[in-house]
């Protein structure tokens, strides 16, 4: 499994075991990237630690924030979605990387761990 891979897995794995997502801001927003397909990409991490170092590599203005899965499920993918962003997945490395999802795709992915139907709107 690639590296990108293991940590998707993780990060699925690991927001279901804590029931919280990370993400990275600063007093301005959060940063978004432009993904490969010229969309905006908002990153997310499965814990403190992973969202703490990303944080450091964007600068010193930067904080690990966290929220309730339950809150992110259900309104932060779907204000996503309506912007047209993608959801990054756990990036890592000095150029913090990774993959990144439509919101669909994560809804599926999640559902998926969680053992619930699949989604489908």
């Amino acid at each position: 499994m690639s590296t990108s891979g293991a940590q998707t897995a993780a990060f699925f794995r690991e927001i279901v075991q804590t029931s919280t997502i990370w993400w990275v801001r600063d007093d301005d927003g959060s940063p978004t990237p432009v993904s490969s397909s010229g969309r905006p990409v908002f990153p997310y991490w499965s814990s403190e630690a992973r969202a703490r170092r990303a944080a450091q590599l964007w600068g010193p203005q930067f904080r690990a924030v966290s929220m309730p899965l339950d809150h992110w499920r259900s309104a932060a993918l779907s204000d996503l979605a309506k912007d047209d962003f993608r959801v990054g997945i756990n990036w890592s490395g000095q150029r913090l990387t990774g993959w990144d999802f439509t919101v669909d795709e994560v809804i599926n992915r999640l559902t998926h761990v969680l053992g619930e139907p699949p989604y489908d709107r």
